[in-house]
């Protein structure tokens, strides 16, 4: 059966965050995304641009870990996507090199070819990817335009280039990117603060799925009892299903990638340092390979050196297609203790209550993703990984990794999907 389409969902193919932004939206766009770099029909100039684009943008990402050299390549990209300072409290919109780079291509041409498609439906385009809003506004979309924020605080390139004109509303994820934004000279009525948009099915509708899942964690994450006991008040009032019984459960770790396949190593460490945990039963790994064959290749040939079992002690997340893939993500984050990732957009997944150990941070926005899970309670750092095997049962014994759970789930907003869809579709704005 067709779902009727009520928005034209606008994402970018560069990585996994605009489209795993626009996943939750499916139901409204008739199970379509519609990717401005590689939809039906593109323009073969377009294409072959967005192709360079990214394959270039690929290459540093991974580039950035060879000594010395790497990173400062990697530094001279980040330094054009940056975001400054947030104090002092300042004017910050003066358009920036790569906003002046897009806008010169949009007025070749770029995008026009999609937005004169879209424009016929007159639907409302809610685009996930700062681009699809240059395109929609410069190419006279006929319809209202959203654009969808992911991460914890914002570059310039999100605001349009002359924001006072701008019709776009934005749908943000906390206070700090209207902030932001209204810095950047967009006006503060078109701004609204939804919550990052989180997969529906592991929410629920009235946070029943959540909530079961949250409690069952709380108790695997408490291996003493020490935080129960704490917050006891806290959890028979929130979630009462939580019991002081000692879970014996294995602890559940899920491990993701980067889009562009970056930090894969750190897989190949915490299986091999957990190796002994894992043969008894005590810790059970994920490894997400997203949808890259060269890191479930890679990640296949870690679980054979180690002579582990795959698909029982140690699992392989991975489709070729990314909306298979999203929803095998989801479907593994059920079961998931912890979360261990790059603060990139899967931050926001702190709000399903789950800790996330952060690993390195690659990019500007990630150190804002990084500074916000930490602010929220929600983020630890990773300690030194050679040895994992003595801190991580450290942190699961005084009770650490269930607080940030717990902290993830009341300050970190879950409700961002159906928020969105009540702005969009109700007109509460």
């Amino acid at each position: 059966m067709v779902k009727e389409k009520k928005i034209n969902l606008i994402s970018a193919n560069m990585g996994y965050g605009h489209q795993r932004a626009a996943y939750p939206l499916l139901k409204l766009s008739g199970d379509e995304i519609i990717t401005i770099n590689d939809y039906k029909g593109i323009p073969d100039w377009e294409r072959e641009y967005w192709i360079k684009n990214l394959e270039a943008y690929e290459k540093v990402s991974r580039f950035k870990k060879v000594p010395l050299i790497g990173g400062v390549v990697f530094s001279v990209m980040d330094y054009f996507q940056r975001i400054k300072p947030f104090y002092p409290v300042r004017d910050l919109s003066k358009p920036t090199l790569q906003q002046l780079y897009f806008f010169k291509l949009i007025k070749k041409g770029l995008g026009k070819d999609l937005m004169d498609k879209l424009s016929k439906t007159e639907l409302p385009l809610v685009t996930t990817f700062f681009v699809g809003m240059y395109m929609a506004e410069e190419h006279n979309y006929r319809g209202n335009i959203y654009a969808i924020v992911c991460d914890a605080d914002i570059s310039r390139a999100w605001a349009p280039i002359y924001p006072k004109r701008s019709r776009t509303k934005y749908l943000v994820p906390n206070n700090r990117v209207k902030e932001r934004l209204v810095m950047y000279g967009v006006k503060d009525k078109n701004i609204f603060i939804t919550g990052f948009p989180l997969p529906l099915e592991n929410i629920g509708d009235k946070q029943e799925v959540l909530k079961e899942d949250l409690s069952r964690r709380i108790m695997s994450l408490d291996v003493s009892g020490v935080y129960r006991k704490k917050e006891r008040v806290l959890l028979k009032k929130i979630l009462p299903d939580v019991s002081d019984k000692l879970s014996k459960k294995a602890i559940n770790i899920t491990f993701a990638v980067g889009g562009a396949g970056a930090q894969k190593e750190i897989g190949k460490e915490i299986v091999t340092r957990l190796s002994s945990q894992i043969r008894e039963g005590k810790i059970v790994v994920n490894l997400v390979a997203g949808i890259r064959e060269e890191v479930k290749n890679y990640f296949e040939k870690v679980i054979e050196d180690s002579k582990l079992e795959l698909n029982r002690q140690v699992n392989i997340i991975f489709h070729e297609k990314k909306i298979e893939y999203f929803k095998l993500f989801n479907r593994t984050l059920r079961k998931t203790d912890i979360l261990w990732t790059k603060p990139s957009e899967l931050s926001f997944y702190s709000g399903l209550g789950l800790p996330i150990i952060m690993s390195e941070t690659v990019g500007s926005q990630e150190d804002f993703n990084r500074d916000w899970l930490i602010s929220i309670g929600a983020g630890i750092d990773s300690k030194d990984i050679r040895y994992v095997n003595e801190w991580l049962p450290d942190m699961l014994e005084s009770g650490r990794l269930a607080r940030a759970a717990m902290d993830g789930f009341m300050n970190a907003e879950n409700q961002g999907a159906y928020n969105i869809e009540n702005i969009i579709l109700k007109n509460k704005i």
